[in-house]
């Protein structure tokens, strides 16, 4: 049997089955490829969602604010940055006026080489201020209250609240907590405080059962989001979709809630795949460089075939894991995790109104490891690192693959080369 190569890196890694077992290879349903994305840039920019064009919207404006996601997401941040911001700067926005602003959320700041890998073109770089948001710096928020849905405390960057123009650009995939990635998270958590932040990761919404992947309808975390752009007021979004190539798929821009919606729309019906049974093992990855940097991001490679995964079955995932094993809170949430074991980690989330920092990452790893047993195969990680993942650790996907079949009595093997950014569905 020829290999099939999953995403590993920046390149891919090759699975081979044994002898005998079949293979059911789930991907995104084909995506469209715009062959001029700058044109496209331009034409959304200029026919927007439920909004004047950008020229128009930043004429009389004394200041922009512009947010772009962190280095986590392969955004195609070189196709429509520079557009955006000589559209401010003709509309007479002075260029002093325009942040870029990293919506970092709790993540660390994206700095110099990386932050320029980021930007993706260096004008930008020259023209405006590029900055990081930094969450637990108080006066660098602006507290609007709470909502009145949930009780969140809103507090939100200052650079974003006081700006005469917002826009929150962004890529539209599946999010395994908020239902969609994109639009309205953006800004939270994207740039918010971080008692916001720790709300959103708190047991009450990451407990919830309609706190899932491609889910928005009841959806707590979406509903909370939805409250704070209203508290906020008038913010635009640019929306874009990519393929599997991370070729762009799509691109909208205009009033945040409805180019967001439109563009879930479009994404939802390639990336949520119907398969119709379950399977004892499945492969996946965790998409690649750059969502595979570190072990905190592979954790939404384990959560997102859950559907198909039979009880006690087998989830194997692949991940580079080239930056190491995330913030040091999040290794201080796994420590506790491996130390105490899982009902009594999940004891100690139940209680408490406001998550430690990415402690909520160690509670979407008790998913999977409610339903089967989970492998893992990586280059990085050194050993307390791999101890701590909570997992088991293996050497040799192959022969992962060839153990779960023979343990399983089941040669029917799922095999999801992209990770998070495919959603199979039982039902």
């Amino acid at each position: 049997m020829s290999s099939i190569p999953i995403a590993f890196g920046r390149t891919h890694l090759p699975i081979t089955l044994p002898p005998g077992a079949t293979p059911t290879i789930i991907r995104k349903r084909p995506l469209p490829k715009i062959s001029d994305g700058r044109a496209a840039v331009r034409a959304a920019l200029d026919a927007p969602v439920n909004a004047a064009p950008l020229r128009t919207l930043a004429r009389g404006k004394r200041s922009a604010c512009i947010l772009i996601c962190d280095i986590t997401r392969p955004v195609p941040n070189h196709l429509f940055l520079r557009p955006m911001i000589e559209d401010c700067l003709q509309a007479g926005i002075p260029a002093e006026n325009i942040t870029v602003l990293v919506a970092t959320g709790l993540h660390r700041p994206n700095e110099g080489a990386e932050l320029a890998e980021l930007v993706g073109d260096p004008w930008v770089l020259a023209t405006v201020k590029v900055e990081n948001h930094f969450a637990r710096d108080d006066a660098a928020h602006v507290m609007l209250g709470n909502t009145t849905g949930r009780n969140v405390p809103v507090g939100l960057d200052r650079r974003l609240v006081e700006a005469d123009l917002r826009i929150a650009t962004g890529l539209v995939e599946p999010h395994f907590m908020a239902g969609w990635s994109g639009g309205r998270k953006v800004v939270a958590p994207g740039v918010a405080h971080h008692t916001t932040i720790r709300t959103f990761h708190s047991a009450r919404f990451m407990e919830d059962p309609l706190a899932v992947q491609c889910n928005l309808v009841g959806n707590p975390l979406h509903e909370e989001q939805l409250e704070i752009i209203g508290m906020l007021g008038e913010v635009y979004a640019l929306n874009t979709v990519i393929d599997e190539q991370r070729d762009l798929s799509f691109v909208n821009f205009g009033e945040i809630v409805e180019s967001h919606y439109q563009a879930v729309r479009f994404v939802e019906a390639a990336t949520a795949v119907p398969i119709g049974r379950r399977f004892h093992t499945i492969v996946t990855s965790s998409a690649g460089y750059p969502l595979d940097k570190t072990y905190y991001q592979t954790v939404k490679g384990m959560v997102t075939p859950l559907d198909i995964l039979e009880p006690g079955g087998t989830l194997i995932v692949a991940s580079e894991i080239s930056e190491g094993f995330g913030s040091p809170e999040f290794r201080e949430a796994q420590t506790r995790l491996v130390d105490l074991g899982p009902e009594k980690f999940l004891a100690t989330l139940t209680a408490k109104s406001l998550a430690e920092v990415d402690e909520w990452q160690t509670e979407m790893q008790l998913k999977p490891m409610r339903l089967g047993r989970v492998q893992l195969y990586t280059t990085g990680l050194d050993a307390e690192e791999r101890r701590i993942t909570g997992v088991e650790i293996i050497d040799s996907v192959d022969a992962a693959i060839a153990a779960a079949v023979a343990r399983h009595g089941s040669g029917d093997v799922a095999i999801i080369p992209e990770g998070p950014y495919v959603v199979p569905l039982h039902g």
